[in-house]
């Protein structure tokens, strides 16, 4: 993911829901509905959401240490699954509890324009942050759905965004059917229907991205292309003859290692081992360049040997 698309997102998102957080509320203190309250928490704490995710990308970008020699960079996925816990659902809570009171006390909404007029900024704000997620994830999907997307991304930033911009437009719908059905009606039980919604949609937006975010904190290996690439660069038909198993890890969305064992002919000397392992390196890193990380173990092709450490890829062609 380029970290200035990811940025400007995540600023662009930040901005829309400061602004939006602050009008909901004043809407509440006028009008007294639930459905307003609900909302101006869900914005607070989608500002929360994107300061959060500035700062794992700032501290994501600190040098590598003795005491962490790959560097920081796993410290996004760290940050973006407090999003998803912490903020996602504390938000969510606080919503079911505020429906539920509200259906238990219904009282008519005041001064009706307040919560419809904030509404509606409120989707026009949340359809420009959207927007803007979209225009700056569209070069890294590529022609995969937006489901693969947000499930396969090596960067968390820009799927947390755009499934926080969909839920705050579904939930602002979500909103405005209660006030308007509350308006209508003249019973204020639909506005804690509403707010009930709410809450839910923010709960299950929270337990997709843990699901995502839990998987790249475990570590996730190289996409399937990048993988080809890789065992297609190692190999150069002359020292290096095959690639035996490899492994690859994320340390970062933008930073990959790579180790392999690789067989070399048995007549090679040191120099010429050493020679072909700099170079297999080379080809890796200009085929994949977020492979930053790279341990070669050369070793003596034996079928035996290689049955017993499976690999988990399947193994590269040979001639």
């Amino acid at each position: 993911m380029s970290a200035s698309g990811g940025t400007k997102a995540i600023v662009a998102a930040l901005t829309a829901n400061l602004a939006i957080a602050v009008a909901k509320f004043v809407a509440f203190l006028f009008s007294g509905s639930s459905s307003m309250l609900a909302e101006s928490v869900h914005s607070l704490a989608d500002s929360g959401n994107q300061g959060l995710l500035l700062l794992g990308g700032k501290r994501a970008r600190r040098a590598a240490t003795p005491q962490h020699p790959f560097g920081y960079g796993r410290e996004r996925y760290i940050y973006a699954f407090l999003v998803s816990i912490v903020l996602f659902s504390a938000g969510g809570m606080f919503a079911l509890y505020e429906g539920y009171e509200k259906i238990r006390n219904p009282h008519p909404i005041e001064a009706w324009y307040w919560p419809v007029g904030v509404l509606v900024f409120a989707i026009v704000a949340e359809t420009i942050s959207f927007r803007t997620a979209i225009k700056e994830s569209n070069p890294l999907r590529g022609d995969r759905s937006w489901r693969e997307f947000v499930r396969h991304a090596k960067a968390p930033e820009l799927p947390v965004v755009l499934l926080e911009d969909l839920g705050a437009l579904i939930g602002l719908i979500l909103a405005l059917a209660g006030v308007s059905l509350a308006l209508a009606t003249g019973d204020g039980v639909w506005d804690g229907i509403g707010t009930l919604c709410i809450g839910t949609l923010l709960i299950l937006i929270a337990l997709v991205l843990a699901a995502e975010t839990k998987s790249l904190l475990l570590g996730e290996a190289a996409t399937a292309d990048d993988e080809r690439k890789i065992r297609a660069a190692v190999v150069d038909n002359t020292t290096v003859t095959r690639l035996i198993h490899m492994r690859t890890l994320h340390l970062g969305p933008e930073e990959l290692l790579v180790a392999a064992k690789i067989a070399v002919r048995h007549d090679n000397t040191a120099t010429e081992v050493a020679t072909a392992i700099n170079a297999a390196e080379e080809r890796i890193r200009a085929a994949v360049p977020i492979a930053r990380v790279i341990y070669l173990e050369p070793d003596i092709y034996s079928a035996t040997a290689a049955a017993d450490d499976t690999d988990p890829a399947p193994p590269a062609a040979t001639p």
